[in-house]
């Protein structure tokens, strides 16, 4: 009984010791998966999130912090107080070639972006971005609101490395490219290229979107670009923000004035509210935080006859002009976990060119493959304590014309040295305001700096004649829209803005196009867009303050144009013609068409054989 008993008492013992040491195995393997688990995550996490707020038309003096003290930008004062800032930082005079810049790391002109419209605010497909480096490196990557490098494949932010986006169209709400009557209220914006009906206030819908983005991504290494259009004109401003000038006098502040600044309020609530989200959501200690501008201001400073109002930092020039007042922009920098969260003032000269090598350092990730040569460099040296940076020379300018011309509009920077159009020297550190051209003092410093710009010229300019072409018959966008934003202007205006297709502004050009494949393709020319399903010579209805409060002023309706007849032409040779009836919604052309790059002429005529440009026209390959 007893050897029984002990017996079966052993082998039950051994089983419990098995089993016991299973589980204790078991426990083991799940425990060890868990920490590795835990270590990969967080391996994973060591990056830093990045995210890059560029708003578009604000300018230097827009900030309450500054040295403004009418505008209200409590939240943007805060994370200055925590942030380093590049006090001598620059961009271009305008909107599109300083995001190609920022984008690229590389001079605007070299990368086929130096204008805003007609052909030129194309970024080459050959350059690599901000995206792709952060796609490259592993990242999750979204863009919210303005992109201005293309509306078409392959220069689509979502054909340069952005997985998610929430964009409007050409550069900025209401252009021609965008979704016919947005008015900044309630619009149709493109969700990774597809149409998407959204409620409320286009800031608000764009800084939404990306704390969204944010949520769904934050346990993941995410970069985030937000753009807003905003404040940019039009300026229509939610009444809440615009109440908040209404009151003061017009020699403070223009109404034009008060409606930017309610635009500029309404950004920095957003800011606030994101960087609450951010902490909220515990990814804000290592999150790289950027706020920076695009150009000057475009609203924010007024000086008629000696008579001023708003405030320009005493900077001589606003958007689009080669002073200082045009390109020296706000740029503060935060990234607590990279111990950059205090207040202090970089002086050293720096540029947007800049941010994609610094963004690769801080991040520890290779710059995008098979890039073009960088003209920027890592200001990590600046931001980490460790050293200076060799005194080197930048340039900016604002060209604005189908072909650049040399010296035109330009600044050539050194330190606090300012040579204006390679004519004009101006000393920042004793002329502010670049009121006093001290170049025959200097002739030895004028020398110098007309030398580099001779050689930047030469590096930037190889390719000023290779025009960029829109590919038609492609798989990845067809049919194919382009635009009068678009055309390479050979007459009268550009008609870039919404407003324009409704007044009938006259201005024609051609595209450049490449074709694919040769084969038949139906061609389609609208006066407007294809979602507005108006007639080609209809008369839209006008969008009213009174239906509308937050609009700058009234939409006027479409004026009536009385076209009878359209016109295509390819280059020198194939050339068609078809009447336009008068409830004709398009005009439709059905051609075979050879592969190749050509000039591409789409015109109306009415019945005084007046001839316009077409504002809109759709090539589908069938």
């Amino acid at each position: 009984m007893d050897k029984w008993f002990h017996s079966k008492t052993k082998k039950s013992v051994n089983h419990m010791n098995t089993k016991l040491f299973l589980l204790i195995s078991l426990i083991t393997i799940n425990s060890c998966y868990s920490i590795n688990k835990t270590i990969l995550s967080a391996k994973s996490k060591s990056k830093p999130n990045v995210i890059l707020i560029i708003t578009d038309d604000q300018g230097y003096g827009d900030v309450g912090i500054l040295g403004n003290n009418i505008i209200k930008t409590p939240n943007i004062d805060d994370f200055y107080k925590e942030s380093y800032h590049l006090t001598n930082f620059h961009v271009a005079p305008t909107c599109a070639p300083t995001r190609s810049g920022l984008m690229t790391g590389r001079y605007a002109n070299s990368t086929g972006v130096w204008h805003t419209v007609g052909g030129w605010s194309l970024l080459r497909e050959n350059e690599k971005t901000l995206a792709n480096m952060f796609s490259e490196a592993g990242y999750i990557t979204g863009s919210f609101g303005k992109w201005h490098l293309g509306d078409n494949y392959p220069f689509r932010a979502e054909d340069r490395g952005f997985q998610e986006t929430v964009m409007h169209g050409g550069g900025g709400v209401q252009q021609t490219p965008d979704y016919w009557n947005n008015t900044y209220f309630n619009d149709t914006y493109f969700h990774n290229g597809k149409p998407q009906k959204y409620q409320g206030y286009c800031t608000d819908v764009f800084f939404n979107e990306a704390i969204n983005f944010i949520k769904t991504n934050k346990d993941k290494s995410f970069f985030c670009y937000i753009a807003p259009n905003a404040p940019h004109g039009p300026y229509n401003v939610p009444s809440e923000y615009y109440n908040l000038y209404k009151d003061l006098g017009n020699d403070i502040l223009t109404d034009t004035q008060k409606r930017f600044y309610g635009m500029i309020t309404n950004i920095d609530d957003n800011f606030g509210k994101l960087r609450d989200k951010l902490k909220e959501l515990n990814v804000a200690d290592n999150t790289i935080l950027i706020f920076m501008t695009d150009n000057g201001t475009s609203a924010g400073y007024y000086n008629k006859k000696g008579k001023t109002t708003g405030y320009n930092a005493n900077m001589k020039g606003i958007k689009g002009s080669e002073y200082e007042g045009g390109h020296r922009v706000p740029f503060f920098i935060y990234w607590k976990d990279g111990k950059i969260s205090t207040s202090k003032d970089i002086t050293t000269l720096t540029a947007q060119i800049d941010i994609m090598p610094t963004l690769a350092d801080l991040c520890n990730i290779d710059l995008p493959k098979n890039h073009q040569p960088i003209d920027g460099q890592s200001l990590v040296p600046l931001l980490k304590e460790k050293d200076t940076l060799k005194d080197r020379m930048l340039v900016t300018d604002s060209q604005r014309t189908q072909r650049p011309k040399k010296w035109k509009n330009s600044a050539v920077m050194q330190g606090n040295w300012r040579l204006i159009n390679g004519k004009e020297l101006y000393n920042l550190t004793t002329d502010k305001g670049q009121e006093h051209n001290i170049a025959e003092e200097h002739p030895k410093k004028v020398s110098e700096m007309q030398t580099f710009y001779e050689k930047w010229w030469t590096q930037v300019s190889t390719r000023f004649n290779d025009e960029i072409y829109f590919k038609i018959g492609s798989e990845n966008e067809n049919p194919v829209t382009l635009t009068a934003h678009d055309m390479h202007g050979e007459y009268g205006a550009y008609p870039w803005n919404q407003i324009n297709i409704r007044e009938g502004t006259v201005g024609g050009g051609y595209w450049s196009v490449n074709i694919l494949k040769s084969g038949n393709y139906e061609v389609s020319l609208r006066r407007y867009p294809i979602e507005s399903n108006l007639a080609i010579n209809a008369i839209t209805p006008a969008i009213t303050k009174h239906e509308l409060p937050g609009l700058e002023k009234d939409i006027a309706k479409g004026e009536k144009l009385d076209y009878v007849e359209a016109s295509i032409r390819f280059g020198n040779e194939l050339k068609f013609n078809t009447p336009i009836n008068q409830n004709d919604i398009s005009a439709n052309f059905n051609v075979y068409l050879n592969a190749g790059k050509t000039k591409f002429f789409a015109n109306f005529i009415d019945k005084d054989d007046n001839i316009n440009g077409v504002y809109y026209v759709y090539f589908k390959k069938i």
